[in-house]
């Protein structure tokens, strides 16, 4: 008996445009929504909503899509100003509190799709203050202006009204704007900005792609803007640490600011520009204790430390012993000095983790945190992070389905998720940041 043909519906071109009704969140931001039996992965809509699309891209059985007219709204949609893509804003257009219930969901899918985990629990998101709450960010630089890039181009667009930097920062990078076509033309293209917790300090770092020498006019005009307090560029060859131009290279907080403890006293955080940190001023001390108080046993191992953050924390409250293990020559020069007060009870280690691992078989009666790159660990790190066997392991992650692919690998090594903690670090966007706590051999939690 022959099978019946194959019933097919002609894939819309690119540039068609269709109506579809919105299901649900997937990871990366976009909405859910089908067309004659395809999957339409939506930007610019809100679940619930029947919008008219245009087909941005065309796969075989997925569509890449962008709204152009809401048909039925959600009574959860809202006005945008400025450029709703302008530094990843892509759920600008959604009501705050609908954000976190999204966030919720894309945590939970992932989890559920690659992580192969059913959240049982309820999962609520730390909130943060929608406007302000960047104290770092790279700006971008072409012969016209300075500002954020433009989401899934490499358009420089005014983030004047993204509303993610506070007032008089976003003044300042309106000014910045007059030295761009200098700084364009001597091979610029990208500024790092770091600020404290406070926002009273902000240093300006040009990574230089020419000779910044072409541009000294543009940069001295930078080091005396109002509010930059430090200008640095790359070292010179063979040099540690940032070239510093003008003013002081770092921005400080006072450790107690992200973690109160008697330990932590008098002392200080510091960080370069260039070196990673965490962004948002007003959820971070919520993060650090959260890890914190995830780690209870006097040792503890930091892996991805960058220039501290964790590991200084942890080892002024609980003392104990903490290794704070970094590779990065951007970061490591701020671990070791921010470090160095509370040495012998904190050891920095300069080597890749997979180096420090292959170096390091056992773990056992130890607390591992990990606070990898988007891109999560490495096959490596995960093989050889199971064979240590630490009794704990706290995973940080800004990328829910890198760590949910990593939790499944470590679910096969014995490794149980016995927690989990969400904080929007970025609100206005589809990112979210997730600790997840691993017991091995421990019953899910």
């Amino acid at each position: 008996m022959s099978k019946p043909p194959r019933i097919t519906t002609r894939c819309p071109p690119s540039g068609a445009v269709v109506e579809v009704t919105v299901e649900r969140p997937v990871v990366g931001g976009r909405m859910l929504a089908r067309h004659d039996g395809r999957v339409v992965l939506v930007a610019g809509a809100i679940p619930g909503e029947h919008v008219r699309v245009v087909v941005e891209q065309a796969k075989r059985d997925v569509l890449l899509a962008k709204t152009i007219e809401v048909l039925e709204a959600s009574q959860d949609r809202r006005p945008v100003s400025g450029v709703s893509g302008c530094g990843g804003r892509t759920f600008a257009h959604v009501a705050y509190r609908r954000q976190l219930q999204l966030k919720t969901e894309i945590v939970r899918d992932a989890f559920r799709r690659v992580g192969g985990l059913d959240l049982d629990e309820p999962l609520s998101i730390v909130a943060s203050p929608e406007r302000g709450y960047r104290m770092r960010g790279r700006l971008h630089v072409d012969a016209e202006r300075v500002g954020f890039l433009e989401e899934g181009s490499h358009r420089v667009c005014d983030l004047t009204n993204s509303g993610q930097l506070l007032p008089k920062t976003e003044r300042l990078v309106e000014r910045l704007g007059s030295q761009a076509p200098a700084l364009a033309g001597a091979g610029v293209r990208t500024i790092e900005l770091a600020e404290d917790l406070a926002g009273d300090q902000c240093v300006l770092h040009l990574p230089r792609m020419g000779d910044l020498g072409g541009a000294a006019d543009g940069w001295r005009a930078l080091a005396e803007l109002p509010d930059v307090t430090g200008l640095t560029t790359e070292p010179e060859v063979g040099a540690v640490g940032p070239r510093v131009l003008a003013g002081a290279p770092v921005v400080t907080d006072s450790l107690a600011s992200f973690l109160p403890s008697d330990g932590a006293g008098n002392l200080t955080l510091r960080r370069h520009a260039p070196a990673f940190f965490q962004a948002n001023r007003y959820v971070v001390r919520e993060l650090v204790t959260a890890v914190a108080d995830l780690v209870p046993g006097a040792e503890v191992v930091d892996l991805y430390a960058g220039v501290g953050l964790f590991a200084v924390c942890i080892a002024a409250r609980q003392g104990g012993h903490v290794t704070a293990v970094e590779r990065d020559s951007s970061s490591v020069p701020d671990l070791r000095s921010n470090a160095a007060p509370l040495d012998p009870v904190i050891e920095v280690i300069r080597a890749p983790v997979e180096t420090y691992l292959k170096r390091t078989p056992g773990l056992t009666g130890t607390t591992v945190i990990v606070d990898p790159p988007r891109a999560g660990l490495s096959r490596e790190v995960l093989t050889r992070l199971a064979r240590a066997r630490p009794d704990r392991v706290v995973y940080v992650s800004c990328d829910v389905a890198t760590q949910a692919r990593d939790l499944r690998a470590l679910g096969l090594q014995d490794y149980c998720v016995t927690r989990v903690r969400a904080f929007d670090m970025f609100p206005n966007t589809p990112h979210v940041e997730t600790v997840v706590l691993l017991e091995r051999g421990g019953s899910p939690g």
